[in-house]
């Protein structure tokens, strides 16, 4: 009721005469004032509470204190806890149930004594909920998200959030020309209650890729049809990252975040992003706020793109597609971001041309989704073929590179004109080197050889040269190359001579082995003689100079005379004395 200043006035009297009066007194004056003001009591106490100044009620002196202990506190806490779906939303036991079930297994009491009469009592459910929130152990209190953390990014392309959302569409089997492609799924036919019906087109749904660059917070949307894979996962990155008509936002990032879901577990967009040198970042499981931006983008585009598809509807992936990035070019370019107060476009360009790393074609990013590196031999130039056409790669710069060894060789997405060596450091992370084409002249030689008669430049030493002079100085004992040569020419022994190689033999202790029997052999009824031998002319003759006879013409004729069938080896020693005797007499008639 509207109330005049005179009643206002008769109102603040009454409540300061009610407030003077002792205990006992103040009906006696609310009768009177509601008989005066023809007032309900009601009405007449709401009146008085709205013009009277209520003092501040005193504050207990035992408040902040429970009777329930922190330990009782904690266990009430898990039992609750324990009850939890698995979502973590919804708590399927009361504080009542946890506390009975608590004191019935011994584990909890929650009592409190009368200081009066020294009576036991069990503390109230209230009072125990009070306790917990005391505490901060209140499941309530215990589901809050934890404090997030702040996540920036230099620049533009310095890092993207990609995620796989199932969307409001579905592919609706031609009835009639109105009725066909794809259709905007109803709550009152699709929703959870109604397994059926989403059973029916759960085949025929339509998947949406978000991505967004965090930086900038510029929008892109491309949509799929089957399921979240990761085939479908390359495609949408790959159409991310490659320039549109029209559209200025591409490039590839150094960065792209995902959840756990989404994440390139399967070798082949692995491949990709380690070609592509993008940093894969994936948040802990539960922690969707890590990406957050790329999940409010799926709002956006439900709210802002899908929801006038019931207004014009369209009838594939290949028009859904385009009329998708036709809608993220005008919003990216139209609507300004509260963060950086300007247009995600405009945000967007300000990359510089060292920030922005142009995609290669889509041929190119697909070959590298299966793409592994491939063996190449170093020739004695340190070069390695790879990619046919015959070319050749300069890999002389490659850390440790050695002639005959082998190379991993892998594309370089972002230059025809090298490609990259693969290896790996001492952590085990990958690393790519750089190694040129070897540019040829039109007769065939590299542009970079020696040109006879002019040019003299040494080729490098590599890894092998270093090791093999410093294995060379330790062999012979001594500082510089020039006095290995030396130490070789006048074949100086390795090491000084100092190393006695039978040293490890004579300083063994072999063990002793005891005598083995054995069965003595029968040579008289075993061993059968083996035949005298007969010597040819030339082989006598040589036996015979071995034995110091001088032979010449007359004495070889001689023991051929006297042995026309060969000399039996048992006649040597007679032959021998024949000749010695008849060297100096002379020779008559050939006898």
């Amino acid at each position: 009721m509207a109330r005049s200043a005179a009643l206002t006035q008769r109102l603040v009297e009454i409540a300061a005469a009610a407030a003077a009066a002792g205990h006992g007194k103040k009906g006696a004056i609310y009768d009177a004032a509601c008989a005066e003001l023809a007032l309900s009591k009601a009405t007449l106490m709401r009146l008085l509470k709205e013009v009277a100044v209520t003092p501040e009620r005193k504050r207990r002196s035992d408040a902040g204190t429970t009777a329930v202990t922190r330990e009782e506190a904690v266990l009430i806490s898990a039992a609750l806890m324990a009850s939890l779906r698995k979502s973590a939303t919804k708590r399927l036991q009361s504080v009542e149930d946890a506390v009975d079930m608590m004191r019935a297994n011994k584990e909890i009491r929650c009592e409190r004594v009368d200081s009066d009469t020294g009576e036991l009592f069990q503390l109230s459910t209230s009072t125990i909920i009070r306790a917990l929130r005391t505490y901060r152990l209140h499941p309530d209190q215990l589901l809050r998200p934890a404090p997030a953390v702040e996540l920036s990014s230099p620049h533009p392309n310095w890092a993207w959030q990609i995620d796989a959302s199932l969307c409001v569409l579905y592919y609706l089997k031609a009835r009639n020309e109105q009725e066909s492609g794809l259709q905007v799924m109803e709550y009152n036919r699709f929703y959870k209650n109604k397994p059926a019906n989403l059973k029916r087109i759960e085949n025929d749904r339509v998947w949406s890729y978000e991505t967004t660059d965090h930086n900038s917070g510029a929008i892109m949307v491309n949509y799929v049809n089957g399921a979240e894979s990761s085939v479908n996962l390359a495609e949408s990155f790959i159409q991310a990252i490659c320039q549109r008509p029209a559209d200025p936002i591409h490039g590839v990032p150094y960065h792209l975040m995902m959840d756990p879901g989404s994440a390139p577990t399967s070798g082949t967009i692995a491949n990709l992003m380690r070609r592509l040198q993008v940093k894969v970042l994936v948040h802990a499981s539960g922690n969707a706020r890590a990406t957050g931006q790329v999940e409010c983008a799926r709002n956006i585009i439900e709210r802002s793109f899908e929801a006038g598809l019931r207004f014009s509807p369209v009838h594939d992936l290949e028009q859904l597609n385009e009329r998708a990035q036709q809608w993220a070019r005008w919003y990216n370019a139209t609507k300004v971001h509260s963060r950086h107060g300007r247009t995600r476009q405009d945000q967007w360009l300000t990359i510089t041309a060292e920030q922005l790393r142009i995609a290669p074609s889509p041929e190119m990013c697909r070959l590298l989704l299966t793409h592994e590196p491939e063996l190449r031999t170093v020739d004695d130039w340190l070069r390695v073929k790879f990619g046919g056409q015959d070319r050749k790669w300069d890999v002389s710069s490659v850390p440790g590179v050695v002639v005959g060894e082998k190379l991993k060789i892998t594309y370089n997405p972002y230059r025809d004109d090298t490609v990259y060596v693969v290896d790996h450091d001492a952590d085990g992370n990958e690393v790519l080197y750089a190694a040129p084409l070897v540019e040829k002249n039109e007769s065939g030689f590299s542009v970079s050889a020696n040109v006879i008669g002019q040019d003299w430049t040494k080729a490098i030493d590599t890894v092998a040269d270093v090791n093999r002079r410093e294995v060379e100085r330790t062999m012979y004992g001594v500082e510089t190359d020039a006095e290995v040569e030396a130490a070789k020419k006048s074949k100086s022994l390795p090491f000084g001579g100092r190393i006695d190689p039978m040293l490890r033999i004579s300083e063994t202790d072999l063990p002793t082995v005891l005598p083995r029997r054995g069965t003595e052999l029968d040579i008289a009824t075993r061993a059968t003689a083996a035949p005298e031998r007969t010597l040819s002319g030339f082989e006598a003759a040589a036996e015979l100079a071995r034995r110091g006879v001088k032979m010449d013409a007359d004495k070889n004729r001689l023991v051929a005379h006297w042995y026309p069938d060969g000399v039996p080896e048992s006649e040597l020693d007679a032959v021998q004395q024949r000749l010695t005797v008849r060297a100096g007499l002379r020779v008559v008639g050939g006898e």
